[in-house]
């Protein structure tokens, strides 16, 4: 399916036989990974910025289309599009702040197929990446404030590639194409798997080559599988992979036993107050539509007892009144279609033993309600993990940003809790990416003539780090470098940069052969692969830098790095060595000084990281951090054990 006839003569012979093809696997379906974060993230609407700048920035959303009716998509005061661009609108009508708009079916844009969002993931990540500043907003009176994007005075341009049955490899791919070939500056790529694939069985991998080729940088989310290590995906070291993380503003819902005692959960529950309603417990504790119906027993006018997770389509077929669902995932609020509250397995439990003790157990069920939370920000429950499986010595993810509750615009044809609304509540690492788009795009529109890796490595070496010790085993591995920090991200003094050759050679090392990479890059940097040394993967110029360390045995690792100087002429910088276990990690930099004299100028340096680690999924962390006083240059080395 990746496929694009190079001279247009179709042929009846095998596919892998033709010129064209660079590899052949399904097309398989993905799925997404679904306004108090801004301020959070140290981002005003007063910071400096230049909306003249911002409206030559193009931002391509690849998701499930957009509602163009939004407030947040107001072209008012807005200039026409940058004279670059080439998009289309397809059965679409577009306006000065939405430039472009198509749909795909089968890997094909063609007329008939609407842009527009029925689902409300596309809308809600398109407004916060650069939705206007729109007032007195809410979610039913949840989470009032205003809402708004990182950067209001961008254009975007929409490629729904997703449907009701997910997001094809096929549809990505064309889409991808045409982002390109139609002028975008940035791709937001809320798309994710449950694991990552290698490079060139990857069609985000595919796509988001050939887009840094153009110039063009792919942010996209880490992936919702974040129970087990190893499952971070969008791992390529050209895309930013960006974790999920909590705000200061939490979500949470009230569940009020008989004997007055309360019990705080999460649920983003805009229902009037359920007072005083019968407790029941279902056979197995499963609140399953077919579960319910098998059991035989009434559960009209009360509130289930879920022990299993539910979406709430169960107990509101059987005419229930409201549920207490046990969950895994506690500090995550969802909407259900019923009163609900989600509260942890200890909390459930203690919820069973009150109600096996009392004659007639009855529960009260509040409206949500925002309540502050000190610890933040913490990496959510859902967010995938590294280490990154494919390229071990690159960290993945890259960085954290907001993504648990985030209220965004939505669109209409898609209910929350049997309502039509024009912003909702979500969370995933779905919300967070377009944070880093929207980031992304705002450094661009200081620096358009930046490269997809220095707009990376601005992103990354100025996050803020994270408290490991407020969040779950892993430290980088689960939040990357930290959480991003757009109002630094535009003067990181020092990037590291990186371009088609350099990623060429790494995958070279990784054992990728120079007759594919030639196919799929269309270019003679695949010369590095020809015989002679091919080097490590960790000679990659990326701005983190990561070990896999056998238990027990001593490892030596070396990463040769280039920085460029993007601050000031005459600056002179000196590294600060951090690290968390000292006496089992020793990290060394030679040189220790880098002496600027002029923009632009590139200097070296390597860094040696070595020592032992004792048992399995052992973690210590590190970092070297460049300094000129007032720039801090801030690259995590991580070093963690695997089994061997």
């Amino acid at each position: 399916h990746i496929c694009v006839p190079c001279n247009m003569n179709f042929e009846t012979r095998p596919l892998f036989s033709m010129e064209c093809v660079v590899s052949i696997f399904p097309s398989r379906t993905r799925q997404l990974l679904t306004t108090r974060s801004w301020d959070f993230l140290g981002f005003p609407k007063t910071a400096k910025r230049s909306l003249e700048l911002e409206g030559d920035v193009i931002v391509g959303m690849l998701d499930t289309g957009v509602w163009p009716d939004s407030p947040s998509f107001s072209d008012e005061g807005f200039g026409p599009p940058p004279s670059r661009w080439k998009g289309a609108c397809l059965n679409f009508t577009c306006n000065k702040y939405i430039i472009g708009a198509r749909a795909y079916n089968h890997g094909s844009s063609t007329a008939g197929l609407s842009p527009v969002d029925t689902d409300g993931h596309g809308t809600h990540t398109a407004s916060t990446v650069a939705g206007r500043a729109v007032g007195n907003i809410s979610l039913g009176g949840l989470a009032a404030g205003t809402a708004r994007g990182a950067v209001p005075g961008a254009r975007l341009a929409i490629y729904k590639v997703c449907s009701d049955d997910g997001c094809s490899d096929a549809d990505m791919l064309a889409a991808f194409d045409d982002a390109v070939a139609d002028g975008v500056d940035l791709i937001s790529f809320s798309i994710g798997d449950d694991l990552p694939a290698q490079y060139f069985e990857d069609a985000a991998a595919i796509g988001s080559f050939h887009a840094m080729k153009a110039g063009v940088l792919t942010s996209a989310a880490a992936g919702n599988s974040g129970l087990e290590s190893g499952r971070v995906c969008n791992v390529a070291p050209w895309i930013l992979s960006v974790a999920a993380s909590s705000t200061d503003r939490r979500l949470v819902d009230k569940l009020v036993l008989g004997n007055g005692k309360t019990i705080v959960g999460a649920s983003i529950n805009i229902f009037p107050e359920l007072k005083d309603v019968p407790f029941v417990f279902p056979i197995n504790g499963s609140c399953e539509a077919e579960s319910l119906a098998v059991a035989g027993r009434s559960y009209k006018g009360k509130i289930l007892l879920c022990a299993l997770p539910s979406n709430g389509s169960g107990p509101v077929t059987v005419g229930a009144a409201g549920a207490v669902i046990g969950t895994d995932q506690p500090d995550i609020a969802f909407s259900l279609p019923l009163p609900a509250v989600m509260v942890s397995q200890a909390q459930f439990t203690r919820i069973m033993a009150y109600v096996n003790r009392t004659r007639n157990p009855v529960g009260t069920i509040l409206a949500s309600e925002s309540a502050f939370d000190s610890e933040a920000p913490i990496v959510a429950s859902f967010s995938s993990p590294g280490p990154n499986m494919i390229t071990p010595s690159i960290l993945k993810p890259d960085l954290s940003a907001p993504g648990i509750d985030i209220l965004a615009a939505w669109s209409p044809l898609s209910p929350v809790s049997g309502r039509s609304v024009a912003y909702s509540i979500d969370s995933g690492t779905s919300m967070a990416c377009p944070h880093a788009t929207g980031a992304a795009a705002y450094v661009k529109s200081f620096h358009p003539d930046w490269s997809p890796a220095m707009i990376m490595s601005a992103l990354i070496t100025t996050a803020t780090p994270m408290n490991s010790s407020r969040n779950r085993g892993g430290g980088e591995l689960t939040y990357g470098a930290g959480q991003l920090n757009p109002v630094r991200a535009p003067d990181p003094g020092l990037v590291y940069d990186a371009r088609e050759g350099d990623y060429v050679r790494m995958l070279c090392a990784q054992g990728y052969n120079s007759t594919q990479l030639q196919l799929v890059t269309d270019s003679d940097d695949a010369a590095p692969c020809r015989g002679g040394r091919r080097g490590s993967a960790a000679d990659l110029n990326y701005p983190t830098m990561a070990v896999h360390a056998a238990p027990g045995k001593n490892f030596s690792a070396h990463f040769p790095r280039t920085v460029t100087n993007v601050g000031v002429p005459g600056s002179v910088y000196v590294a600060k060595l951090v690290s968390s276990r000292p006496e089992l990690v020793r990290v060394a930099v030679s040189p220790r000084r880098l002496v600027f004299s002029q923009l632009g100028q590139r200097l070296s340096f390597t860094v040696t990281v070595s020592g032992v680690l004792g048992g399995a999924n052992e973690f210590v962390s590190a970092a070297v951090v460049w300094s000129d006083g007032d720039r801090h240059v801030r690259s995590p080395v991580i070093v963690h054990t695997v089994d061997v």
